[in-house]
């Protein structure tokens, strides 16, 4: 991963042109198409498989004009309401006019239920929309007000209720510049250079604008809450600032050194890209663990943060390196400044972030107490917490839908915001006592504990289900609410033995309740999953089971103090009036949000602190010096990204509405506690009381687990190979290197063959295989250096699978039986050409024919090779050489030769021929250049080879001879 990462920080870098507009044309196109094509947001709260849902569905098809999204227009009169009875008809029928309404109910009507006020004061019309898309209600909402607004006229206060009425609509304010501003600030505290603090910015705003433009497309294909795209822009930004600052602040600190500017871009990028990628993943983890919950609204949230973090981690790896190319040296702190004396560690005072972990090392079961008890503290309010969908009782006072909730509270009792609808399945009910039954159903159902009033049973037209509205004597977020709908879940079985009537409670109340319900109840399996998913992440970086462990636990301190803070402010109103808030219940969905999104960002400052103490461990410092060393070297970094991220989440709090407010403040609290209290806090001190066992890990389990390399200590391992093959310009070149698959391995090789040389290598077949994987770039190296075509091994192994042939003398494979060698001869051919064919042109193959001739007649043959060939039918040196034509045929730079059998079984003088014919032929054809070549023996006799080879080649100067003999081991 370093190794890719760093070869696309240096791509970036050299082509920095080129990858900004690239960037440029993306997030034009993204922008271009969300904001022409794009379709509308929308709020749905379906949750498929639950009762009321299910209920909802069929009410769509039996009764679908009462299927769609209701309103209320809640009327008052200072006097009685009576003396407006012909006003509230004729707006009523008025209102039914309105186009999209399927009907509205005058108050005085037989059919309505709960309707006038029992003061005599207020009225309710109720009005039946038709079950279409909510923003093709968006209109008639406002014709419906346009005509309700005449009420007025005569005195009388009029306020609108439902959903269509309540602001779900989130957008951008200008609060929210605001936490950009804070960001900009840090940035330039952090760097002291306008450039390198405009650099994050940059890239998270072009991410932040290619996901928004995408996700404004979607919207034409799936319903995307107003939510969703506000979540989107807070995450993007916040990561997408922090991912860069981590990457420059490597690169600054690099330059600083005096690493030259491109070789340090591609670096940072490697190393701390690694750890971006993985903090990225982990975030990702979280997110997209919200599809397990089941519900389709905070799955899409989930997918479009995650899909937002991706793109943050996109920018990061490539458009960052870029914009470091065109900065180029202007980044390069000036040698004696105070940038250059902090990124050198010249400053003759310790850094604030190295006297701090001193302090908290002094006395390190003192911090840990002292911060789990202020984070236990400050998460008790969340024993209390109550949790609801969004209603118009959290809206701010002055909006219509909040006003109309107050007077309908005030009139009618709270219950009737919430209303509730019992669905009958009456198909198998008695025909001749339908009426009289329904009746004694309708008085169960009112006689049910909690329930305020019940209207008459409404069969549909086609006389195959009934509904009955029902008034609960609480609120819709009152948990005695809950009970009311659970007892009359409980009645259905009373129900259909009495009456043969199966029935359902449903209704936005009941949806409301079953979304809580089911989000409550896959809190804990949710968190189970992500924790321990990020647990087995975390243990394959830190190679330890006490870091994740703690990283883990830890984390659950400061969500759950997080929960706390947010219940004291939003729940109970503890200073609430200050922001703006309106106290009530939590959001629902707030708290399985809160804690995937804090805890993929925790993970991020576990990463970026606990690593730099792992590199430090590492490279031989002592457990305590390895905390203090890697500490000082990330708590600037992470202290910065953790401030970023708070004011990017605080700024959009104060202005911000319903929904977008209390996950904002959730997730700035959230930041700050696991950041400063537990990750600046508690880790060091928890890390100290471990000591060296933090860095152990059960040596079965060390076997298994993948190593991840954040740190980048394979990298530096792949550069310090690069440049020792730089110093050796030769073909192949082995020091000391060790050949080893599993426990099998060789004694340490020394070879240095020049480009178009011969390597003779004896030894036994398994050893032989061991060396031409090695060269072939297929096999990982035990110890020492090597480098094949200038390729450093086993970091630049995938350049050489096109570059080598490996052919088997010994053994001819199915295919090699199945076709002739012209066949042969074009199907490999094929992989020289440039162009997507399956075949070589003819003229290659003849060229190819003509030369293997030479080469037998050359070496005494009078067999004459043609297309028709058949490789089995012939004599052991011919077939060598066609063999070898064909592995040829593919123009490669090296050619690794086993001859298998023939070096066992075959005279001296045959092999001695064969070598020959591999001289002679090894000429790759496109470059004009002598082919590199590796004969691979059972019994090679290394002397009497050299020397036939040598007599025929000194015969031409066409290679420069350069043979060397070697026993494998």
């Amino acid at each position: 991963m370093a190794l890719l990462l760093y070869r696309i920080g240096h791509f970036s870098y050299r082509r920095h042109w080129q990858v900004l507009s690239a960037w440029l044309v993306l997030l034009a196109a993204a922008l271009t198409l969300g904001l022409t094509l794009g379709g509308q947001m929308e709020e749905s709260f379906d949750i498929p498989g639950t009762e009321s849902q299910n209920a909802l569905d069929r009410l769509e098809q039996v009764f679908p004009q009462v299927a769609g999204e209701s309103a209320q227009v809640v009327v008052a009169a200072s006097d009685s309401i009576d003396n407006y009875r012909d006003e509230l008809n004729d707006i009523a029928k008025q209102i039914e006019e309105v186009p999209r309404v399927e009907q509205a109910l005058d108050p005085y009507s037989e059919y309505a239920t709960g309707t006038l006020s029992e003061d005599g004061k207020a009225a309710i019309i109720q009005v039946q929309f038709e079950s279409v898309s909510k923003d093709q209600l968006e209109e008639p909402a406002d014709q419906v007000r346009e005509v309700a607004d005449q009420l007025k006229d005569h005195g009388l206060k009029v306020e609108y209720g439902g959903m269509l009425y309540q602001n779900l609509e989130y957008g951008l304010t200008a609060t929210e510049l605001v936490g950009v501003a804070f960001a900009a600030l840090v940035l330039f505290v952090a760097f002291g250079s306008v450039a390198a603090a405009g650099m994050p910015l940059a890239a998270a705003i072009t991410s932040v604008g290619v996901t928004m433009g995408v996700l404004l497309f979607i919207t034409r294909f799936v319903i995307v809450s107003s939510a969703t795209p506000m979540l989107a822009v807070m995450i993007g930004l916040a990561v997408g600032i922090d991912y860069a600052l981590f990457i420059i602040s490597r690169h600054r600190k690099q330059l600083a050194s005096g690493m030259e500017a491109s070789e340090s871009a591609a670096l940072a990028t490697g190393t701390s890209g690694s750890a971006v990628v993985f903090a990225g993943a982990t975030v990702m983890v979280a997110l997209f663990g919200l599809t397990i919950v089941g519900i389709p609204f905070l799955s899409v949230m989930g997918i479009a943060a995650a899909a937002g973090v991706f793109m943050a981690m996109l920018v990061s790896l490539t458009l960052v390196p870029a914009l470091l190319g065109i900065a180029g040296e202007r980044l390069r702190p000036r040698e004696g400044s105070r940038a250059w004396k902090r990124e050198t560690g010249q400053n003759k005072r310790p850094t604030m972030g190295r006297r701090w972990v001193r302090l908290v090392m002094r006395a390190p079961i003192l911090f840990v107490l002292l911060v789990i008890g202020l984070l236990t503290v400050a998460a008790l309010p969340a024993l209390h917490m109550q949790t609801s969908l969004p209603s118009g009782k959290g809206e701010a006072e002055g909006n219509t839908a909040r006003d109309a909730y107050d007077i309908v509270t005030e009139h009618f009792g709270e219950g009737t915001n919430g209303p509730l609808l019992v669905m009958l399945d009456i198909t198998q009910m008695d025909n001749d006592t339908l009426v009289d039954d329904l009746e004694k159903i309708r008085d169960e159902v009112a006689a049910v504990d909690g329930v305020e009033l019940a209207g008459d049973a409404l069969p549909n037209p086609t006389v195959d289900s009934a509904i009955i509205q029902v008034i609960p004597t609480t609120g819709p977020d009152d948990p005695a609410t809950m009970d009311t709908v659970q007892r009359l879940r409980d009645l259905a079985p009373q129900i259909e033995d009495n009456y043969n009537a199966v029935s359902s409670v449903t209704g936005m109340t009941a949806v409301q309740i079953d979304i809580t319900d089911r989000l409550n109840g896959a809190l804990l399996p949710f968190a189970g999953v992500v924790v321990g998913i990020s647990v087995v992440l975390l243990t394959m970086v830190f190679r330890s089971l006490l870091v994740p462990i703690k990283a883990a636990v830890s984390f659950l301190l400061s969500a759950f103090a997080a929960f706390g803070l947010t219940v004291l402010v939003f729940q109970d109103g503890v200073v609430g009036e200050i922001l703006g808030i309106v106290p009530g219940p939590i959001i629902a969905f707030l708290p399985v949000l809160l804690l995937a999104i804090v805890f993929g960002l925790a993970m991020d400052y576990e990463v970026f602190l606990v690593s730099g103490m792992r590199e430090s461990y590492v490279h031989g410092h002592t457990a305590r010096e390895a905390i203090e060393e890697g500490f000082a070297g990330a708590a600037r970094v992470v202290t910065a990204a953790a401030l970023i991220m708070f004011f990017v989440f605080a700024a959009f709090v104060p202005e911000g509405a319903g929904v977008i407010k209390v996950i904002a403040f959730g997730l700035a609290v959230g930041i700050f506690f696991d950041a400063f209290l537990v990750r600046m806090t508690l880790v060091p001190a928890l890390m100290t009381l471990f000591g060296d066992r933090a860095w152990t890990l059960p040596k079965w389990l060390e076997r298994k687990l993948p190593n991840l390399d954040i740190e980048g200590e394979q990298l530096r391992e792949h550069l310090d190979a690069a440049r020792w093959a730089a110093e050796h310009s030769s073909g192949i070149a082995f020091d000391q290197l060790q050949l080893r698959a599993g426990k099998r391995g060789t004694e340490p090789l020394d070879v240095e063959l020049p480009a178009g040389g011969i390597l003779l290598a004896s030894g036994d077949p398994l050893d032989r295989k061991l060396l031409a994987d090695t060269i072939a770039g297929r096999l990982e190296q035990g110890s020492g250096s090597g480098h094949v075509l200038g390729r450093s091994l086993p970091g630049d192994s995938p350049a050489l699978v096109s570059r080598v042939t490996r052919v088997d003398l010994g053994n001819l494979d199915d295919r090699s039986r199945d076709l002739d060698l012209g066949q042969l001869l074009a199907r490999h051919g094929a992989f020289a050409t440039r162009m997507f064919r399956s075949e070589a042109p003819a003229a290659a193959t003849n060229a190819a024919l003509q030369r293997a001739n030479e080469v037998l007649a050359e070496l005494g043959e009078t067999l004459r090779l043609d297309r028709s060939s058949r490789l089995e039918l012939l004599e052991p040196l011919p077939r060598a050489v066609a063999q070898l034509s064909i592995a040829l045929a593919e123009q490669p730079e090296v050619l690794v030769v086993d001859l298998g059998q023939l070096g066992s079984a075959s005279t001296q003088s045959l092999i001695a021929d064969i070598v020959r014919a591999i001289d002679l032929l090894a000429v790759n054809q496109r470059s004009g250049q002598l082919v590199t070549v590796v004969v691979c023996g059972s019994h090679l006799n290394l002397h009497s080879t050299q020397t036939a080879l040598a007599r025929s080649t000194h015969q031409r100067e066409s290679r420069e001879l350069a043979l060397i003999g070697k026993e494998l081991r």
